[in-house]
């Protein structure tokens, strides 16, 4: 398993928030389903970044591993995201999900993000994992908003469930993200 395709925080919940960092290796046109009336969008190569939950609700089951496993498929017969294979293994090791429970794919696109991780030429690179029953999506996507690191490619995009966020955002640089995440994550999960 490639460890640098994960970083974990929290305990060892099955509910959670996650950051997707991805990678799209050309420039596209893009239209997020509905969003803003079906309007296509200009996607430059480089990063991006997606902010989101799966709190479930539920003792039972494990809803972070598998909306992950959902992000990291694609729709039809197109190949999964190569991060998929170390998804099952990580998820699998912590005793998220069981190998043998995993069926094949029947994704349909849905949310947002869901239209731009089906390009091919959109890679999925990168999870940070929140472990932890606590919301902090919200207070997650106000502090990645306002970074110099980020910009916002449309408002509300990814998030057409607030009324003033943005869960989709371009980034410019990785490594300083990953620096001030480092720093508060822990502190939000301290709240």
């Amino acid at each position: 398993m490639n460890e640098k395709q994960f970083t974990i925080f929290g305990g060892t919940h099955r509910e959670g928030s996650y950051l997707l960092l991805i990678q799209l290796s050309r420039t596209i046109e893009l239209a997020f389903g509905k969003f803003q009336q079906g309007k296509r969008f200009i996607l430059p190569a480089g990063d991006y970044l997606y902010i989101g939950s799966a709190l479930g609700g539920t003792s039972s089951g494990s809803p972070l591993a598998r909306r992950l496993m959902r992000h990291a498929s694609r729709s039809a017969e197109q190949p999964h995201h190569a991060i998929r294979a170390e998804m099952i293994e990580l998820f699998s090791m912590s005793g998220l999900i069981e190998k043998e429970s995993i069926k094949p794919s029947a994704k349909k696109l849905r949310w947002h993000i869901d239209y731009l991780l089906d390009q091919p030429e959109a890679e999925l690179i990168h999870v940070i994992i929140i472990q932890s029953p606590l919301r902090v999506e919200a207070m997650l996507a106000r502090l990645i908003a306002t970074m110099d690191e980020t910009s916002i490619i449309a408002p509300r995009l990814g998030a057409q469930d607030t009324k003033s966020s943005t869960h989709l955002l371009a980034l410019a640089n990785r490594e300083r993200l990953f620096e001030l995440l480092q720093c508060h994550i822990p502190a939000m999960l301290k709240l």
